[in-house]
């Protein structure tokens, strides 16, 4: 058999963080074969399936493009990324070498080596800015109000080109507020899992102003779903992933504090200034479209997410 004839891989940047490698998992168990990379700047190296081929590299360098035209992967999952909105508005330049070059990069990269689909990592929440109307669809005007939303969006308009100039299909998915197993509770991004090392740690968690914001918490496990439905779609689309339903910092917290057992209350501090006061995404596209499944219940959720974080530290 030469090599022509082998099943060509699929490659997934970002496959050692909290959504990637979820993502891997999956595609692994579907016996698909794996490429990840990661510059483990945030991924951990233990969190990559060992069945996958990890190189450690920047999406902005040559050497990832290299990769990407020598093994000619069938299609890429793009979810590595500065995710920071807090960093992105303090260093918007830095923001953009990652989520604008480095995509460029990989785009560029995947014209020369013949891949088929490119399955981008997208944001609902940071693309829509203030609503008008809950939850948002996909064609709600685009608003970002943070560096990271714009380069986000910046990203899906690149795509948009290649798709019509090199006729590469393009999906699109705009995540809301992704939670699970995994999550990073360092820094300024996934307040679920940063309450839950608090809550472990027997230490009350801070919540910003009055804590009546609204995200729409979607799991890990529902966001992996929507990938995989994606999988070998033509075309250029756009898809929202979320629950469509509104859930307050107060009532997620409740919710954290009943699934980790603990009685300990929150304490209040400042708002952060410029947050975004309210935001959910509608996704029914996805589910008529792809067939995506019913969301998790946040309950439960919480529950899967809770008891990781109490096994793993």
């Amino acid at each position: 058999m030469s090599d022509s004839d082998l099943p060509r891989p699929i490659l997934v940047t970002g496959g050692a963080g909290f959504i990637g490698s979820h993502i891997v998992d999956a595609l692994v168990e579907r016996g698909e074969t794996v490429i990840v990379v990661d510059d483990l700047s945030s991924g951990r190296r233990e969190n990559v399936n060992p069945a996958a081929d990890l190189h450690v590299l920047d999406i902005r360098s040559e050497e990832t493009a290299q990769l990407i035209e020598s093994r000619r992967p069938l299609r890429i999952f793009h979810l590595a990324a500065q995710m920071d909105v807090r960093r992105s508005t303090e260093d918007p330049a830095f923001d953009a070498s990652i989520n604008i070059l480095g995509t460029l990069n990989l785009l560029n990269a995947a014209v020369k080596g013949g891949v088929d689909q490119f399955i981008f990592a997208s944001t609902g929440g940071a693309i829509y800015g203030e609503q008008d109307v809950f939850p948002a669809p996909e064609g709600h005007p685009e608003r970002p109000v943070s560096p990271y939303g714009v380069s986000k969006l910046a990203g899906e308009r690149y795509m948009y080109y290649f798709n019509v100039a090199y006729g590469l299909h393009v999906t699109c998915l705009r995540f809301a507020n992704v939670y699970g197993e995994r999550q990073n509770p360092h820094g300024e991004a996934g307040v679920v899992a940063i309450f839950l090392k608090l809550l472990n740690e027997s230490q009350p968690p801070v919540i910003n102003g009055d804590g009546l914001q609204t995200r729409d918490y979607v799991h890990v496990s529902d966001v992996v779903q929507a990938n995989l439905a994606a999988m070998g779609l033509g075309g250029f689309h756009i898809f929202n992933v979320g629950t469509g339903i509104e859930t307050t910092v107060v009532d997620l917290y409740q919710g954290l504090r009943q699934a980790a057992g603990s009685e300990l209350q929150a304490t209040h501090g400042p708002a952060k200034p410029g947050e975004q006061r309210r935001s959910c995404v509608d996704a029914t596209r996805l589910h008529d479209d792809l067939a995506w499944p019913e969301p998790l219940a946040l309950d439960e959720g919480l529950q899967r997410t809770a008891d990781w974080f109490r096994q793993n530290g």
